[in-house]
């Protein structure tokens, strides 16, 4: 088994400012979708979709109530989508930070 070097600090800084601005993005992507879905569906103005989209994103549940069966599809499918993406944004920021703890304890997950 080759046992290779931690990478310095400031390349994994670098890594983690790169995960971070992709999590970053996939949240901002996301807020779009949800924005776009409940001034759609829900005839809502900006600001009060952009609430919805936030607290359906954080796993707070929607403000507004959902009327028309379009709106409960949308609401149904963004939740769902809101929770996968939201997990994996936190998963992508914490990926370099575990696998530097792994690595700097030599704590090897493959056996031989």
């Amino acid at each position: 088994m080759v046992k290779k070097k931690l990478i310095p600090h400031s390349e994994f800084k670098k890594r983690v400012i790169k995960n971070s601005l992709f999590s970053l993005g996939l949240i901002l992507f996301s807020l779009i979708i949800g924005v776009a879905g409940y001034m759609f569906f829900y005839d809502l103005n900006w600001i009060d979709a952009l609430l919805n989209a936030s607290m359906i994103l954080t796993g707070m549940g929607p403000v507004n109530t959902a009327t028309t069966n379009g709106a409960k599809l949308f609401a149904s499918f963004y939740a769902i989508y809101s929770g996968v993406a939201f997990l994996t944004s936190v998963a992508v920021i914490f990926a370099p930070v575990f696998h530097r703890f792994l690595h700097k304890f030599h704590l090897d997950l493959d056996e031989d």
